[in-house]
């Protein structure tokens, strides 16, 4: 038996052998003889070593040699934070803060010697979209609501999990530009429609806006966006790669499966202000719906020529809120040159367009959504400082999914199944663990902004303002959020 399993064993080896030699000699010839790539017509075989250690690279620096605070986007401290929040596990730390408050853009809050008392708070007051101007106005429950990510774009496990949680924590779910899917209904939770520019859900066959579908979408959703941009890619439209667009997310879309997804670049009905308003106009009195507009901003004109326009035409026409994107914002596929280098970080964007708001005296009746990495409750608070009314965040909903940020999410092959259709991958991704740590994370980000706002001396979140925080200039020196954005006066146009 002893000598049976010697000569398998001697066998198998030399099979073996035989095989790595091949595969080998096969590189060898292969690189050796290609046009492409210098390294390996040069060195080859050994060539490829230099591409898998910098494909590995990215995930070497993740976990093993960038500190907490290093990372882009979002560092490994502020993504623990988000899972330790969504698991229940609360945001204690020991022995210091690793956030260096010497960086410039640093924000502190301005705590007072003598907090509010438990006895003294105030339950965080809901706000009201569209009240006076629809037939059906918004009641917002939550600051922090769940951002627009489309199906198509994430999953199916998802969108369920995050529609789900969303009703738990009494949040909003943003449908994102692909449509409304059965996912979206199924956890009962309040739901904003995305108008994107391909209108994908809400169109006719030959793509144009449908008034019938669009009655039919209010019967189930709270509020309508009209998205002109997003801040990873402003000036160009939404993009799906042909691998994510199966035959159910082409049949929600109404285009063809396996085929790119490539919005327009801007709606070929809103070439201006005037338009725009119009259309607003128009949804509202076709649905009884609040209707709003998300942006990017990339300087004045734009929020200064619509607050003119509705200053000259009337309330009727004004946006019931408006979503600000900064330009850091970005949860999907798109050119790094638009998401390097396109729009206004949401720290100048916001109050710049807050400020023009209070100016036109528009303030009351527009409600302002801020959305650009607003993952932790700092950064929200800072948004509610800054003059917004609600805050949206994509990513950090996708971290309390279980984004491990693997930046392969245009790819299909999400390790975590967030955003693959891949089944085997989506198996990962249990719905019913999963969407309680979506409400986790909303439930939690609303309780630690109030703990800010008692700090502060306030008796809930919505009386924070611009003299609560401040901003960072250069080590040891910083400045009041109001000193560096000053109240504007109210001006008549």
């Amino acid at each position: 038996m002893s000598e049976v399993l010697k000569v398998f064993s001697y066998g198998f080896g030399t099979i073996a052998g035989l095989i790595v030699a091949g595969t080998i000699l096969f590189w060898f010839i292969k690189d050796i003889t290609q046009k492409k790539h210098s390294i390996l017509r040069n060195y080859p075989v050994i060539g490829r070593l230099r591409f898998f250690l910098e494909k590995q690279g990215e995930y070497l620096r993740q976990y093993f040699f960038s500190s907490d605070r290093d990372e882009m986007p979002f560092n490994r401290a502020t993504r623990s934070w988000v899972y330790r929040n969504a698991k229940n596990e609360g945001g204690i730390v020991g022995f210091g803060s690793t956030n260096d408050v010497r960086e410039p853009g640093s924000i502190i809050f301005v705590n007072v010697a003598f907090p509010v008392l438990e006895r003294d708070r105030l339950p965080t007051p809901l706000q009201v979209i569209g009240e006076g101007y629809c037939e059906h106005p918004f009641y917002a429950r939550s600051i922090v609501n769940i951002s627009g990510m489309s199906y198509g774009a994430i999953s199916a496990p998802a969108v369920r999990a995050l529609s789900l949680g969303a009703a738990e924590a009494g949040c909003w779910l943003n449908t994102g530009e692909g449509g409304l899917s059965p996912y979206h209904l199924e956890g009962g939770c309040d739901l904003v429609m995305q108008i994107g520019t391909a209108k994908y859900g809400i169109r006719d066959h030959d793509g144009n806006f449908s008034p019938e579908r669009a009655k039919e979408l209010a019967k189930v959703v709270k509020a309508f966006e009209i998205k002109l941009s997003q801040g990873a890619k402003p000036g160009k439209g939404g993009l799906l790669l042909g691998t994510k667009v199966t035959e159910e997310i082409a049949a929600i879309r109404g285009i063809p499966a396996y085929h790119d997804s490539i919005s327009p670049n801007r709606h070929y009905d809103i070439g201006n202000v005037n338009e725009l308003l119009d259309n607003i106009a128009y949804i509202r009195d076709l649905t009884g719906r609040p209707v709003g507009v998300k942006a990017a901003i990339g300087g004045w004109s734009f929020i200064n020529d619509l607050c003119e326009a509705v200053s000259r035409r009337g309330l009727e026409y004004a946006p019931d809120f408006l979503t600000i994107d900064g330009g850091e914002g970005g949860s999907g596929a798109a050119p790094q040159t638009l998401v390097d280098h396109m729009s206004l970080p949401i720290a100048e964007a916001l109050p710049r367009v807050v400020d023009a708001l209070l100016e036109s005296n528009l303030k009351d009746r527009i409600r302002v959504v801020s959305a650009g990495k607003l993952v932790t409750s700092a950064r929200a608070a800072w948004a509610l400082c800054a003059g917004a009314d609600f805050v949206n965040t994509a990513r950090g909903f996708m971290f309390s999914l279980g984004c491990i940020q693997a930046m392969r999410c245009h790819t299909n092959t999400c390790p975590t199944g967030i955003t693959t259709h891949s089944r085997r991958l989506q198996r990962g991704l249990v719905v019913m663990e999963k969407y309680q740590r979506v409400a986790n994370y909303a439930k939690n980000m609303n309780r630690d902004i109030d703990m800010i706002a008692y700090s502060c001396g306030l008796r809930h979140a919505r009386q924070l303002k611009r003299e609560h925080v401040r901003i960072v200039e250069t080590a040891g020196k910083s400045v009041a959020l109001n000193i560096l954005y000053p109240y504007p006066e109210t001006r008549s146009l």
